[in-house]
């Protein structure tokens, strides 16, 4: 096991005034700059050791000897306690307290109320645990599934997209119909070796990497961003989970999405029973994708990858978990992990069910278990590559520990500290590399 932690020192998270905060939430270019320094440069702290924080605000690079105000508490959860402290030249430290038991606490900051910055550091996070339990016929619960949806044989409808093709790559538009109801789009980039020609494709043959998306109800807006995989030697399929053809119009997409009711409300559906619930047409997707990709005549018959960010990082772990040909798994801050984790008073992943009225039902939190990254990474067998930040909001380090600490295969990580919900086109390149390591001859 090898683990890689970015000793990132600097925290910067900006906010123009009276801009509402970006769900990416990158760093914003501003006249306004915060500097959070934790006395230990990775961090991390054992429970029972006092964290404190140097705290740093400038204009135009300039130190201001401004009133900060400050609240402090666990990842994800109210503010346990509060203050203010003047900087002089510019700095002040603040004394964040420790934790008794493994886990994140939140430091809070603003000036003037408008001004914000948050900065988490851990507490022998190595030790944390799920709350989620793993039911006794998970595995049962999935084989009955998979195996019913491969009764009905895949249905692909694929033509060429001129427009996203190059001089080295190739792309098509596929339709797959997995089952006896459901369909999923994607894009398949390949190397312009294994363009078809006169319905032939070429005899190289290359690795597969199914890329699973991030929350949401939408398409797939940009086809070419990773397209770099395909220039590397790559067969990638890059799908969206809810059958919504890419090249509708804007008009029919908004028609079409006024039935999901609310944003990212999928998530929700069918919750009470584990056998409607939405996501388990989404998981028995993932593999009938592998399914498909491991049909085509250019698949090296080797080398099967999963990679993915978010609700991707979640179905990638899922995907690897659920399906023993994957032989290597990349995924950053992963959603659906340990979502029930609120009802033990800590952080609890994301869709943050606990925001959510009657959510958290002994009902609800049964279906959650088979659908919990928790018991799929429990299961993984093949090499992972994991990364996450502290400062995520969305997918808390929390439950990013939790899964990382479940993990028994050989496993690698990239902590960046610094990060909120994003990785740096740097890190996503680096990633591709890593897998690039592990192709199989």
């Amino acid at each position: 096991m090898k683990q890689t932690t970015l000793k990132l020192t600097c925290a910067l998270f900006l906010m123009i005034i009276g801009a509402a905060a970006q769900a990416e939430n990158y760093p914003y270019r501003s006249d306004y700059l915060w500097l959070t320094v934790p006395d230990h440069a990775d961090w991390l702290y054992k429970v029972g050791e006092k964290a404190k924080v140097e705290v740093s605000f400038y204009l135009y690079g300039m130190p201001q000897d401004v009133e900060v105000s400050y609240e402090i508490g666990p990842d994800m959860m109210p503010a346990t306690s509060s203050g203010k402290v003047r900087l002089k030249n510019g700095r002040a430290t603040i004394d964040m307290g420790t934790m008794k038991k493994p886990g994140f606490l939140d430091l809070r900051l603003s000036v003037e109320g408008k001004y914000l910055h948050h900065v988490k550091v851990g507490f022998s996070p190595e030790q944390l645990k799920p709350y989620t339990k793993d039911p006794q016929d998970f595995d049962a619960f999935w084989r009955a599934n998979l195996e019913d949806a491969r009764k009905t044989p895949l249905h692909v409808d694929c033509k060429k997209v001129d427009d996203y093709c190059t001089d080295e790559t190739d792309m098509y538009l596929v339709k797959i119909k997995y089952d006896k109801r459901h369909s999923i789009y994607a894009y398949l980039s390949k190397p312009k070796e294994c363009s078809m020609v006169n319905g032939q494709c070429s005899t190289k043959k290359y690795p597969v990497v199914l890329c699973p998306p991030g929350a949401g109800i939408k398409t797939i807006k940009e086809p070419m961003r990773n397209i770099y995989y395909a220039k590397n030697g790559f067969i990638r399929l890059e799908m969206e989970i809810h059958g919504l053809n890419p090249e509708m119009t804007e008009e029919q997409f908004k028609e079409i999405t006024t039935a999901f009711d609310y944003e990212n409300g999928y998530l929700t559906n069918g919750l009470d029973d584990k056998d409607n619930y939405y996501m388990k047409h989404v998981y028995v997707a993932c593999v009938r994708a592998i399914d498909y990709l491991c049909s085509l005549p250019d698949w090296d018959g080797k080398n099967v990858f999963v990679q993915g960010g978010s609700q991707g990082g979640a179905l990638s772990l899922i995907t690897a978990g659920l399906d023993p040909r994957v032989t290597a798994c990349v995924a950053n801050h992963p959603a659906l992990s340990d979502m029930a984790g609120y009802l033990d008073n800590r952080a609890g992943g994301y869709p943050h069910f606990n925001r959510l009225k009657g959510m958290l039902t002994p009902e609800k939190v049964e279906t959650m278990a088979y659908f919990d990254v928790v018991n799929f990474a429990r299961r993984i067998t093949c090499p992972v590559y994991l990364t996450w930040g502290y400062n995520d909001n969305v997918c808390p380090p929390t439950t990013s520990y939790i899964v990382w600490n479940l993990i028994t295969a050989p496993k690698e990580s990239l902590i960046t500290p610094v990060n909120e919900h994003w990785t740096t086109t740097e890190t996503n390149y680096s990633q591709m590399l890593w897998l690039k390591g592990k192709v199989k001859e």
